[in-house]
């Protein structure tokens, strides 16, 4: 019998992309994949049959970019994150197969509005903030710039929390992402792989041989493997994002329930399905540290099994591994992949510890993304030893090798010893694991030339004297696709019909706009794109809050997890200081400023949920003071996540970046909003630096202390309580809602909150107030001028194409990756 192999199977003839075929292919789908008449047909029945026949596109795609990669024997790159906040995907998916207006058109004949099902695509709740944002712009630009790439991370049942409000407080409620199923992924029932926890290691072998170890865990879950394509620009390549479940190995203990013990039965699928059913289980409990720890070995253990699996089909052994394969740790939370991949190569492929550390430490790279020592994860040695014994072994090995190499070849001191050691011992002794992701890895990168510089001289001060040449830079970048051509149509068809297309393959060619900043008549259009976005956010929050904003005021907008370093509190205390100020002097000429708020804190995070009740009771008291005239409001939107930004990024007038220098890795909101024509208003952290640099001086506005004068007013000591009665709008503005202004249900609500600015101040809030609210002030005399106005803002877009991603994935690939 004659058979014919894959690799020589003809690639399917390219579809049509009309709109008269699309519409047919639509109803087809709607009807034998939904079985649903056109007629009683629902809009979430026309967005899946919609997404089935986009999807059918990008899978002839993928199933081209696969092949290729395999017969070219191209390097793959693996991204290994957490979180991946990859927000809504048709109209991603769309616009990147240049099928937008095809797909709009064929909507509209068959009477269905684009608009209005594609709001309807829930958004994936895979993560929190900018982490999980930049690994979903990563994945795009890798396919974009055609790196063969797989991303591996998590499929939440939950992800993070639904923020709801119940009077001015954060609840937190399951987000339900996939009750309705997700069309755009595949189940790989071929891909599942076994994860161990607990249990012994057993020596086997006689003495006279290298004793082999054997781990023998006493739990056992499947990780099973569900897919989703990730479509480049103009769809010249598709990658992969695959994504674990969670499953037991018996699903209904059939004893136990013929017994009666019905629920007792399920505890294994119960156990199981915890694993992938929330991101970021609150870790303030020990249950809560250890589903944690299981959540992140669970994710790395399969990942890493998958890479093995795949390549040992394509090549003979595991010696070409850091040839062919470059895997990139993503923050600290797949750290524990360093020893599970020793473990991998020495008990199960026959690696000996050196040559196995070798292809390990030439295979990794990491990325920081925090200088924070609370988010440098670390834990107890006891749970990590009880749930991964075998990799506590493996962990004590390695310590070992780098604890004598730098005693012995570097002189280490003890002082110098105990800080690169990957065992803290300065209280409980606990597992360090950005020491162990940095001393396993070939790369450690920061995201931003400030934090890069940062690293090398706090956090990892003595392993960067240990390792002198790993330390390096790649500032982060935003795809340009979703976040100007997606998310602001108008502004991108402006942009076009100004200096062409260019722009569009390559973001750095948007330099050319700069020569129409100041002219007149595109001025005025721009003005006109950006007072229409905000009329579209302005009916978002009439419809959602029922709050009526104007939108010829400025729109100041702060949007971003809610943490103390990020300083919404400053934003705030400043506002009240705003407040009190329009009302004694309503003679002056005040500027009508809009401020808007969005962001979730973490449930466990006390502070951080005080400052969105504050904000929120702020906001009441302004909102209905008739003294104000409507020149000032309030607004806190609930429920932050990547399509609410795509509707507040494109209405912002200014961007607040304002955390406590040296604290901000890089930030990737303070880029979207200067590609959008925003002004930032910020300090000299993270990427706003470069920022500066690329944009112009003028064209920023900067205030507070610098990096360097935040870190030498805590060395030499800080006085608050002098510098607040020093300065009379900060003093009455911290009163005020001492005092209970703003909470008149709770006078003492915010007294602790406010007495931690007076006591110790260790956010700089009170150090930098008054040079903010000095920024402010100069942010009104500019907005005021509008010609002046629109000239910077219009610069902030043309010299914002640096800060693409696919410039930083080239990087990545260049001199990281090799690929």
């Amino acid at each position: 019998m004659n058979t014919i192999s894959k690799a020589s199977l003809p690639a399917p003839a390219p579809r049509s992309s009309r709109p008269e075929i699309l519409a047919e292919e639509i109803i087809e789908r709607l009807t034998y994949r939904i079985g649903k008449d056109a007629k009683v047909a629902k809009p979430h029945d026309w967005l899946t049959a919609t997404i089935l026949v986009v999807r059918d596109r990008i899978i002839d795609r993928w199933m081209e970019s696969t092949r290729k990669t395999y017969a070219s024997g191209a390097k793959r790159v693996y991204y290994l994150s957490l979180e991946f906040l990859i927000g809504r995907l048709m109209r991603d998916a769309i616009s990147n197969l240049e099928l937008m207006e095809e797909i709009t058109a064929a909507l509209t004949s068959l009477g269905v509005d684009v608009n209005v099902i594609a709001g309807l695509e829930p958004d994936a709740a895979l993560g929190n903030g900018g982490l999980g944002r930049l690994a979903a712009c990563f994945m795009e630009s890798m396919a974009t710039v055609d790196v063969p790439a797989y991303g591996y991370g998590i499929r939440y049942v939950h992800g993070l929390f639904r923020q709801q409000m119940a009077d001015g407080w954060q609840v937190e409620l399951p987000e339900t992402w996939l009750a309705h199923g997700n069309p755009w992924e595949f189940e790989r029932r071929e891909s599942a792989y076994e994860i161990g926890y607990g249990g012994a290691v057993e020596v086997v072998g006689s003495q006279e041989d290298t004793p082999r170890f054997v781990w023998k865990p006493a739990e056992r879950v499947i990780a099973a493997a569900f897919d989703t394509p990730v479509v480049g620009w103009r769809g010249k390549r598709v990658n992969t994002l695959r994504l674990w479940a969670a499953q037991p190995i018996d699903p209904i203990l059939l004893d136990a329930f013929n017994a009666g013990d019905h629920i007792g039965a399920l505890r294994e699928s119960n156990k199981a399905e915890s694993l992938t059913r929330v991101l970021y289980p609150a870790d303030g409990t020990p249950a809560g540290q250890e589903l944690r720890l299981r959540q992140e070995f669970f994710f790395c253990s399969a990942s890493l099994q998958d890479i093995i699996r795949r390549h040992l089909q394509q090549y003979d052994d595991l010696t070409s591994l850091s040839d062919k394969v470059a895997i990139q740790l993503n923050d600290t939370h797949p750290a524990v992949s360093v020893p599970e991949l020793m473990r991998l190569l020495i008990d199960v492929h026959g690696f000996q510890f050196d040559a196995a550390w070798d292809i390990t430490c030439k295979t990794f790279s990491y990325t920081n993304h925090t200088l924070l020592p609370e988010a440098l994860e670390s834990w107890p040695v006891p749970l990590f030893e009880r749930l991964l014994p075998r990799h506590m072994q493996i962990v004590y090995a390695i310590n070992t090798k780098v604890l004598l190499e730098a005693r012995k070849a570097h002189n280490f001191s003890d002082t110098e010893i105990r800080s690169v050691s990957l065992i803290d011992e300065s209280g409980d002794r606990r597992l360090r694991m950005g020491n162990l992701a940095f001393i396993g890895s070939h790369s450690i990168n920061g995201v931003s030339a400030l934090h890069t510089e940062l690293m090398k001289t706090t956090v990892f001060a003595d392993l960067n004297k240990l390792y002198p040449d790993r330390i390096n830079n790649k500032t982060n970048g935003i795809t340009p696709r979703r976040w100007l051509m997606q998310c602001n149509p108008g502004l991108t068809s402006l942009i076009r019909e100004t200096i062409g297309d260019d722009f569009m393959d390559d973001a750095e060619k948007l330099k050319p706009l700069d020569a129409f900043a100041g002219d007149a008549a595109f001025q005025e259009r721009f003005a006109k794109i950006k007072r229409d976005n905000k009329g579209r956010l302005a009916n978002l929050v009439a419809g959602r809050m029922g709050i009526k904003l104007d939108p010829s005021a400025m729109f100041d907008i702060q949007i971003k997890r809610i943490h103390e370093y990020k300083r919404q509190l400053l934003n705030i205390v400043e506002t009240v200081a705003l407040y009190d100020q329009i009302r004694s002097h309503p003679e002056l000429d005040w500027q009508p400023r809009v401020k808007l708020f969005a962001g979730k804190a973490a449930p466990s995070y006390h502070n951080a949920k005080l400052i969105i009740k504050l904000i929120n009771d702020v906001a009441k008291v302004i909102n209905n003071d008739p003294s104000v005239r409507g020149l000032l409001k309030v607004v806190f939107i609930p429920n932050y996540n990547v399509s609410l930004a795509e509707v507040m990024v494109p209405a912002a007038d200014l961007s607040e970046q304002i955390s406590t220098a040296g604290m901000e890795a890089s930030g990737t909101g303070n880029m979207k909003f200067g590609l959008n024509g925003a002004l930032t208003i910020g300090t000299l952290d993270g990427a706003n630096v470069e920022m500066r640099d690329n944009v112009g001086a003028d064209n920023i506005v900067i205030f507070g202390l610098t990096a360097e004068e935040v870190a030498k007013v805590r060395t030499d000591g800080h006085n608050p309580r002098q510098l607040i009665e020093q300065s009379r709008e900060l003093a009455q503005a911290l009163a005020a809602i001492s005092s209970g202004v703003f909470s008149p249900d709770d006078r003492n609500r915010y007294t602790d909150l406010i007495e931690g600015i007076y006591a110790h101040d260790w956010f700089m809030v009170a150090a930098d107030f008054d040079s903010y609210a000095a920024a402010q002030r100069d942010v009104d005399l500019l907005w005021a001028d509008k010609a002046t106005w629109y000239n910077k803002t219009i610069c902030n877009t043309a010299r914002m194409g640096w800060f693409s991603s696919d410039r930083t994935i080239r990087q990545y690939a260049d001199e990281i990756w090799r690929a």
